[in-house]
């Protein structure tokens, strides 16, 4: 809802993609996928800067052009920056990546589907070519949660691609955030150890529980860091089901993902981006906080520049924090 229903809006363009990076996943998930596209009042698009939003888990990216209750959806917080001054004109993309386990890290996986090529090469490209915008050192990428996990890595990865990335509550420390959800996951598979067969289930069910949410949350980890191409939906899980120990090679698989590893191979590249931003929760529930902290502490230690804010609130309905992110990303982007 605006908070002044005087500001000028911008445009909503839905755009299609049919997708090769996404053919053959283990999910069975289309690959046939809608892009929304924000372009600010009086601009066609051409020659402005361009962020893509990575959404968190359970969320795909046209969830962000809907309507929202008691707040702004992004494009009216777009919006609103805009129109106040506070932010320079920027188009902004809303990729769907959903998925059949709920959501996504937005990495290559031979069972979720090679989300990083579709983000790079498919995605970005047909939003920049359709509206002349972006380019080398103009595009950017924010998201929270998984989706802060998506920007966080894909800074790590590609910064020759993106040159500002915005970190909302990612995920990383991974020994912090997930061994101890395993358990809860074991608990919920007593009735049904099958993996495959526990989701569809999940989607058969007349009603989704809140708790098997974060079942099928862990499992979208397992697709994501250490998919089993021989199994169906590729899952499998790096303990073992009768006690819960930690399967050594199979973390390990896990852990190459976590960005404080990640970080130390791939950390000095982040000097030649213009801006990262990464914030936090200071009560965040999952834990993200510390290794939002670790993050900070080790970018400091390798001189990477970046902008590092906690906050006091948790990891829940903290979109608001977009205005302290998003205007510092496309400044940066000019």
């Amino acid at each position: 809802m605006r908070k002044n229903p005087d500001t000028p809006a911008g445009t909503i363009h839905r755009l299609t993609l049919d997708s090769d990076a996404l053919k053959g996943n283990l999910l069975g998930d289309p690959t046939r996928r809608i892009v929304d596209v924000y372009v600010p009042h009086g601009h066609d698009g051409r020659g402005l800067p361009l962020l893509v939003d990575l959404v968190g888990f359970t969320a795909g990216g046209p969830a962000h052009t809907n309507w929202k209750n008691f707040g702004e959806n992004v494009p009216e917080r777009l919006d609103r920056l805009i129109a106040e001054g506070q932010m320079p004109p920027v188009v902004v993309a809303f990729p769907d990546c959903f998925t059949k386990l709920g959501g996504n890290q937005y990495v290559n996986s031979v069972a979720m589907g090679r989300w990083d090529d579709f983000l790079l090469k498919e995605a970005v490209p047909l939003v920049e070519q359709q509206f002349k915008c972006g380019g080398a050192g103009r595009r950017g990428l924010f998201g929270k949660s998984s989706g802060g996990y998506g920007a966080m890595t894909h800074a790590l990865l590609h910064p020759d691609f993106w040159s500002a990335a915005g970190v909302h509550s990612g995920d990383m420390g991974f020994e912090l955030l997930y061994r101890h959800e395993f358990v809860p996951v074991l608990r919920a598979l007593a009735k049904q150890p099958d993996l495959a067969q526990w989701v569809d289930e999940f989607w058969q069910a007349k009603k989704t529980k809140d708790s098997d949410v974060h079942i099928i949350m862990m499992l979208a980890q397992a697709a994501s860091f250490d998919p089993d191409p021989t199994a169906r939906y590729g899952l499998r899980l790096p303990v073992t089901p009768d006690t819960c120990e930690i399967i050594p090679e199979r973390w390990a698989n896990w852990m190459a993902w976590d960005p404080l590893v990640l970080v130390e191979k791939h950390g000095p590249g982040l000097k030649q981006m213009k801006a990262l931003y990464i914030d936090c929760g200071d009560v965040d529930q999952y834990n993200l906080v510390y290794g939002a902290r670790r993050m900070h502490k080790r970018l400091d230690a390798m001189g990477v520049p970046h902008t590092y804010e906690e906050f006091p609130d948790n990891h829940s309905s903290v979109d608001y924090r977009m205005d302290v992110s998003l205007p510092l990303l496309v400044r940066a982007m000019g």
